[in-house]
């Protein structure tokens, strides 16, 4: 046993450690400089604020709701079922905004070919195909003692629909590609000319005879169609899904860098 070391000064640092180490003889793998060990103990600062902006949406969630039935007036002639609005329209916004990431990112990754715009896009795709499955499910919600049915054909559900299917089919085009830069490739295209649907749903209430109300944050004119009340509980509610969005972006951000180093492990390794 003339060749193992004291995991005390090792461990430590200290001298005998590091004369060990010079005269050739073997320490154990897991014996590390204590400078070394306190960086392993350090916090991420990404994990840090990633932390922090998803107790922001959380508390933010609670507020919005709270503000919804407390604070926020029933809507004359909907009553108290219109209180849904304050889910409903800013998770649909914050699709749109998840689809432009992938929009931009796309654009990026097809010029420049880093693997980081490709993974920023795939992220973000997931987050707004849950936004968007959230949107179509608050609005039969709404849409049932409203309309007096769970769906209607009308332009702004069917161009929803058509927005869902698109990024569903981007996804899809991922898992199924053989090899993974084809598939990039092709999603990104994919993710390209999908957005152009993005702006088919917002003004398909401008563009065409709908069930669904014309504009009423932003009227025509530039005045606002709600009291004040409502108005103070969406916007609080259009911040906080912008920051549950990019808080999920970052955590999905983050898994796909572990997967993909998880696989780049195991190539490396299979070689």
């Amino acid at each position: 046993m003339a060749n193992v070391v004291d995991m005390a000064p090792v461990i430590g640092g200290s001298a005998p450690a590091v004369e060990a180490a010079s005269a050739g003889t073997a320490a154990p793998v897991y014996a590390r400089p204590r400078r070394a060990a306190d960086a392993l103990r350090r916090p991420d600062p990404w994990d840090v604020a990633r932390t922090g902006l998803g107790a922001a949406a959380g508390v933010g969630l609670l507020l919005v709701v709270a503000g919804a039935f407390l604070y926020a007036p029933a809507e004359r002639v909907q009553g108290d079922v219109q209180r849904i609005f304050y889910i409903h329209v800013p998770m649909a916004i914050g699709a749109y905004l998840a689809f432009f990431v992938v929009f931009a990112a796309s654009v990026a990754y097809l010029w420049k070919r880093r693997p980081i715009y490709d993974l920023v896009a795939r992220s973000s795709a997931e987050v707004g195909v849950l936004f968007t499955t959230l949107v179509l499910l608050t609005g039969s919600i709404w849409a049932r003692p409203i309309w007096g049915t769970w769906w209607s054909w009308d332009a702004r559900l069917t161009t929803t629909l058509v927005l869902w299917l698109i990024y569903v089919a981007y996804l899809m085009v991922r898992s199924y590609a053989g090899d993974p830069a084809q598939g990039a490739r092709y999603a990104a295209v994919v993710g390209i000319v999908g957005f152009t649907d993005v702006p088919l749903v917002h003004q398909s209430v401008v563009w065409w005879r709908t069930l669904h109300p014309g504009p009423t944050v932003v009227q025509a004119g530039g005045s606002v169609g709600m009291p004040l009340p409502m108005l103070h509980v969406f916007l609080l509610s259009l911040a906080v899904f912008t920051l549950l969005y990019c808080y999920l972006l970052l955590e999905k951000v983050a898994i796909e860098e572990a997967k993909d180093r998880i696989a780049l492990l195991r190539l490396e390794r299979s070689g």
